[in-house]
């Protein structure tokens, strides 16, 4: 009778652990506490080379005379006349795949474009792979208000900010946010961060066109597989990947 106890546990821990112990190497890979509410951990996006980036992009980089960009800038893998920006508007490197690009600033080094490309299309697929959201649908695609905290949020349509949202916790948490349709961030809104949460590690990554309204704020690192139009005076502290084109329009960008 007694080893047939000593089985039965067995069986039963075998079976308890078979459906709560397993992880996946690509979502969840602890659990935190903030407040009153559970905070999921979850692993970076690599960018490789494009994170040396503020802008990358492959069809070129429009600009409404003065922005102010703070961070390396590149096309490709079309030529560098499609590079808008004057030299003085740019405090890092301006890289072109030849010698049309910015002049007389503009460093002509298709290789460097051509790896930085890849591993922005590389780390966009991570983002858009990642499984099993914490959030799914919030606010129906409506998150004006919200305080979102560290996670995998996962969007089936477009999302729309028509007012100021917070992204708050820790330094070293990890915010993937999965966008299915476009995004759109209303005129004068702005995202502030709380916590001492870093915009280096909050990513927007984003089917459809990313549009930031007028004078509005944006943190974190948006990986677009079409365009980033940024409007008349925006701002973001991040760093724009578009799989298209980046307009700018009087704007300023921040290396995070």
């Amino acid at each position: 009778m007694q080893l047939k106890q000593v089985f039965a546990a067995v069986v039963i821990m075998a079976v308890v652990c078979t459906q709560g112990c397993k992880k996946d190497s690509t979502d969840v890979s602890s659990v935190a506490t903030l407040g009153d509410q559970s905070v999921e951990r979850i692993g970076t996006i690599d960018l490789g080379l494009a994170g040396n980036f503020v802008i990358l992009s492959k069809t070129g980089i429009t600009d409404v005379y003065p922005s102010v960009i703070t961070g390396d800038i590149g096309s490709s893998p079309i030529t560098g006349a499609a590079i808008h920006v004057s030299c003085k508007e740019e405090s890092g490197t301006i890289y072109s795949v030849d010698a049309a690009g910015p002049l007389p600033c503009s460093v002509d080094n298709a290789t460097r474009l051509t790896t930085a490309v890849k591993d922005m299309q590389t780390a966009y697929t991570d983002a858009a792979g990642r499984l099993h959201p914490k959030f799914l649908n919030l606010g129906a695609g409506n998150i004006g208000g919200q305080t979102l905290r560290p996670g995998l949020y996962k969007w089936t349509s477009a999302v729309v900010i028509p007012t100021d949202i917070t992204i708050q916790g820790a330094a070293d948490a990890i915010w993937i946010f999965q966008v299915a349709g476009t995004l759109s961030v209303s005129s004068a809104v702005k995202i502030t961060l709380k916590g001492g949460a870093l915009a280096k590690n909050i990513f927007w990554q984003t089917s459809g066109k990313v549009t930031l309204g007028t004078t509005s704020h944006f943190e974190g690192i948006i990986l677009g597989k079409t365009g980033i139009n940024m409007k008349t005076g925006a701002s973001i502290n991040g760093r724009m990947l578009a799989q298209t084109a980046v307009t700018l329009q009087k704007n300023t960008v921040t290396n995070p």
